[in-house]
This record gives C-alpha cells, structure tokens and sequence, in this order.
C-alpha cells in the first residue's frame, strides 16, 4: 500500500507542481493502474493522477484509460458548472448590496495550475447573518434554487445538479477554534463591490480549521493537503500572525504536521513515525472520513466506548438547535428535544439502521486502531 500511496502522490505533485516523471518508474501494469484509479477515485483525485498518465501516455489499457478520462472531464464539466453559478450568485448578491464572501475551493483554485483541478462538492458563500434570510430568499426567488435542508452554520440550496451552501457563519461547533471564527468579519476586506474576502492569514487559518474539524470527524482527505502545501509556496503571507491564531486554538501542532506531510508528499521531505501515523490515518478514511475512524477518535478524546455512546446520545445544545430551531433561546428545554431526537431515531428505519451500523462498528472496534489513533493525536497535540 505504501508503494501505491507513494506513486499516487508523486503523479499528483506532477500535476500540481509539474514535477517530472520518469515512464521508466510508471510503466504499471493494468492491475496496478486499476488499484490507483480506485485510490485516486476514493480521494475525488483521479483526474490529476489520469490527467498525467494521459499526458506522458502510461496506460496501454483502453477501458482504463477510459475511466481516467471521464474522471478527467468530470472535474472540468464540475468547474465549469460551478464557475456559472459563482457569477450569478455574486451578481445577484452585489445588485442587493448583500455583503458576501467566496469561500474554500472557489478561491482555492487559483492557486492550482488549471482551476478545474482543484475539484469540490458545492460552493460556498458567507453573508451577514443579518442579511442571511434575504439572501436566501433572493436566490431561491431569483436564480431558481431549491432549499435542501438546513445545517449548523448554512443553509444547503441547490439548483441543477450544483450545490450551494450557503453560510450564516463559519463556526464548527469546536469551542476552541470557534474562538476566532466567530469574529471572521474582522478579518475581511472589500474586494469589489459588495464581495469581500478574508486576509490571507485568516484564509490559510480557515482552511486549516475546517480540515481539523473533519480529521476529528474521521478524516479529511487528501486534498487540504494539497491546499496548505499550495498556498504555502504561492500565497504572501505573515506567518507569525497565523501562528498566533494557530496557538490560540491549539492547532498549530497539527498545522506543522500537516505541512509536514504534504511536503513528503509534494516536496522533498521524508517520511517518519508521525507522518506515517497521520497519512494512513487519512488514507483509510477517504475523502469524507471514515465510521472506523471516527470511533477510534471520539473513543481516544472521550475515554471509551461508553464516552462514545454518551456522545452520540446527548448532542451539544447548538448543534440540536440545527434540528430544532424552536430550542433556540430555550435552554431549559433541551432535555425533550434530546427526547424527541431519540425517538424519531427508533421510529425511522434508515435512521435505525444507520446508528445501529455505528454501534456495530463500535462493537467490533480494533483496539489496535484505537491505540494508533492515540498515539497520532498525540503527536498532534490534540488530547
């Protein structure tokens, strides 16, 4: 696996920062092409790795080069789709005077050689959270958008087939790294008209966040690794200021490892016991994260299996007021709303099933996971 994961990434540094490769060193059988299509395909990364194979004309195979190549104009179809639909939404946003900010991989894509590389599942907007509802309204009044459900810090519309994400803030329901997403704003400056954007520190602090909340959540994949090694070479920015904000939130231990290990993977670094620990971590857990993965978390930071139960059973006060907006401001009546969460759990199948697949996972839980898990989070400073 290591040797995959190793040929893998030097395809995508490659891609990313047109670094040579040997065809001497690729010339890989359909069998191993096979296992690196799925590995990519798992990371949502086939199009870089297929997008070099192509070009240096390493698949023989038809039917898998194929594959890569519809992977290939996926992500380009995706780009364009989305890039029609940014200018619509920041049109529409700038006409009502509506202040907004662009978000993750919308702006993340110019630090990627070809912005189609630079793939992601919806796009995401911040608005003023007193200008939140007439935002909302507009675009699904004006540009035809569909409300999907409500989130802990957005709203999900879609229209077509393109997601939007809408955000009323940038919080994570971390209380440690919501300390300085709370205040985002102040880090933002007019851009054009009523678009604003983030200073870069706060931008690179954001990204670094956000990929910490879903590595604790089982994973967070590959691409913000991609991320921070790319804005680290291309952006201009005052690193001791994003230090500041790493050290305030307790994530500059796995900032530095993450770095790390997207030089190994990118760069010219070499691998040790940390980074190993960190990349098969995220390997096993995909783009999204994994159920395995976040047992071993949430059972390493709350001491056990029963901790994990605990956990899932009584969910945090704002994140049930996602579900029901009604407890907001009503704190006394969080014990019924636990209640009722609870029991449209039991009462719906796919939700039945879902947890008891989780409570299955926990039961068979490999303890050797957990003790690896444990000894990765701290070495990243995170228990």
């Amino acid at each position: 696996m290591n040797n995959l994961i190793s040929k893998m990434m030097n395809l995508i540094s490659s891609a990313v920062c047109d670094k040579d490769v040997s065809k001497e060193q690729y010339a890989l059988s359909d069998e191993e092409l096979e296992k690196l299509y799925k590995l990519s395909k798992a990371h949502d990364l086939a199009h870089l790795v297929g997008d070099v194979l192509i070009k240096n004309a390493l698949i023989a195979n038809n039917e898998i080069k194929a594959k890569f190549e519809k992977q290939i104009l996926l992500a380009v179809v995706r780009y364009r789709k989305k890039k029609y639909e940014l200018e619509r939404l920041c049109n529409l946003l700038n006409d009502a005077k509506i202040e907004f900010i662009p978000l993750k991989g919308s702006v993340i894509q110019q630090y990627y050689p070809e912005p189609w590389m630079r793939t992601s599942c919806d796009i995401d907007i911040l608005v003023q959270e007193s200008q939140f509802e007439e935002a909302k309204r507009l675009i699904i009044d004006k540009l035809d958008y569909v409300y999907e459900k409500n989130n802990y810090h957005d709203v999900s519309l879609k229209c077509g087939d393109v997601h939007l994400e809408l955000h009323h803030n940038i919080k994570e329901n971390m209380k440690s790294i919501d300390t300085i997403l709370s205040v985002c704003w102040d880090h933002a400056t007019v851009r054009e008209g009523y678009e604003y954007c983030f200073s870069n520190e706060y931008f690179i602090f954001h990204q670094v966040a956000h990929a910490l909340y879903h590595f604790l959540h089982g994973g967070c994949g590959i691409r913000p690794f991609l991320d921070i090694y790319l804005l680290k070479r291309s952006c201009d920015y005052d690193s001791d200021e994003l230090d500041a904000m790493l050290s305030i939130v307790g994530a500059k231990r796995f900032f530095e490892i993450a770095s790390k290990l997207a030089d190994v993977w990118l760069g010219c670094d070499e691998h040790d016991d940390v980074t190993r620990r960190m990349e098969r971590f995220i390997i096993l857990g995909g783009v999204y994260g994994s159920t395995e993965n976040s047992i071993a978390v949430i059972q390493n930071k709350e001491r056990g299996r029963l901790g994990y139960i605990l956990h899932r059973i009584w969910i945090p006060y704002e994140l049930l007021c996602t579900s029901y907006p009604r407890l907001r401001g009503r704190r006394w009546l969080q014990p019924y709303y636990e209640f009722k969460r609870l029991l449209q759990i039991l009462l719906d199948p796919e939700k039945r099933k879902r947890k008891s697949k989780r409570l299955n996972a926990l039961k068979n839980a490999d303890e050797g996971k957990k003790s690896e898990v444990n000894l990765m989070m701290n070495d990243l400073g995170l228990l």
